[in-house]
């Protein structure tokens, strides 16, 4: 069978839109709380680099991705996950229905994030030395929350 450049484009082209109009279809409570977690992520990508040494320290940067990861773990998660929205019953989405299940449980584990995060934000601007440790307790209150309540890749 041969392959031409117009099938290849056009298998592209209905990949692409295929991806699309999956991710289309998620709710928006599901697509604004993955986008809090890609701002999470992004925040602790900062930090994780400076507390590795990948890039320089920085204390005006490593407060600023601090003080974003408190503002994130404020938010009243209720609204963004609605029931009905879990990996059961949704293609793009690894939250798993234990969250509904165990509300209380998964209500529990964000505070969690939020008390991490809140040590982290003191500690921030104090050096390298500082951030390591607290970024340790951030990343164990994310683990915690993952082993239960989030489905693998």
């Amino acid at each position: 069978m041969k392959i031409t450049a117009t099938g290849l484009a056009l298998t592209a082209g209905l990949a692409t839109f295929a991806t699309a109009a999956l991710a289309q279809e998620l709710p928006a409570p599901v697509k604004a709380r993955q986008g809090q977690f890609n701002i999470l992520a992004i925040n602790l990508g900062i930090l994780g680099d400076m507390a590795r040494d990948k890039a320089p320290y920085d204390a005006e940067a490593a407060q600023m991705a601090a003080d974003t990861i408190v503002a994130v773990s404020m938010i009243n998660e209720a609204p963004l996950f609605r029931e009905g929205t879990s990996e059961m019953d949704l293609n793009g989405t690894r939250a798993k229905a234990e969250i509904w299940d165990d509300w209380n449980g998964f209500a529990e584990k964000w505070a969690g994030l939020g008390s991490a995060a809140a040590q982290l934000q003191q500690v921030a601007a104090a050096g390298p030395e500082e951030l390591g440790p607290a970024l340790g307790q951030l990343g164990g209150a994310c683990k915690a929350c993952h082993d239960t309540f989030r489905a693998p890749e």
